[in-house]
């Protein structure tokens, strides 16, 4: 099965819409909340996933495109979740946040770019792209332990727990992506099977 038309996966139906900029405000109301509270790093996150989302409305000069809801949900669910109850949201629904922002840069780079990449790859692309951000954020904290003083990095094991939980995060954001795109082909080619 290829995914030569990734763009079918940006929608321009009214009920997405309205879903997707829910979406959106209640991100941008946890990355104020965040940064009104002093916690500068999940305020910044949050306001980075919101910016990330609303690049396909401004390119294409319409409120109504917007990646599918289902991925908007994806990655707010980890903001939202830190914002309401920080001590009750596993590190793991924090990866699938950056596995979530993985599958809208993954969508946004085939579609305001050169880059094709098939679905197959996207999927590779979301788990290898989680990881790498879990390795930043180790190195990140590493030298803020190191020149700083900061205690960010507890112990090894916990630091590879880490690790393995951006990796399940990583791979079950792809399996999710996948999926979603099969449905959403073999809805196309029914649809268009039976028109």
């Amino acid at each position: 099965m290829s995914w030569a038309d990734i763009g079918g996966i940006v929608e321009s139906e009214h009920r997405n819409a309205q879903i997707g900029w829910l979406l959106v405000t209640l991100v941008v109301l946890a990355a104020v909340a965040n940064l009104v509270a002093g916690d500068l790093l999940d305020g910044a996150f949050a306001a980075s996933v919101a910016v990330l989302v609303v690049v396909p409305p401004l390119a294409f000069g319409s409120l109504r495109t917007m990646l599918p809801w289902e991925v908007l949900a994806i990655a707010a669910f980890p903001m939202l979740g830190r914002t309401i109850a920080p001590s009750v949201v596993a590190e793991v629904a924090t990866y699938l946040g950056v596995a979530a922002i993985a599958l809208v840069i993954a969508v946004e780079l085939h579609l305001f770019t050169s880059v094709e990449m098939s679905y197959r790859f996207a999927v590779v692309f979301v788990v290898i792209t989680t990881m790498a951000a879990a390795g930043i954020w180790a190195v990140g904290r590493w030298l803020a332990d190191l020149y700083l003083g900061t205690g960010f990095l507890v112990s090894e094991d916990a630091l590879m727990w880490e690790f393995v939980a951006s990796t399940v995060a990583g791979v079950g954001a792809g399996i999710v992506f996948e999926w979603y795109v099969r449905r959403r082909l073999d809805a196309a080619r029914f649809a268009g099977g039976v028109g």
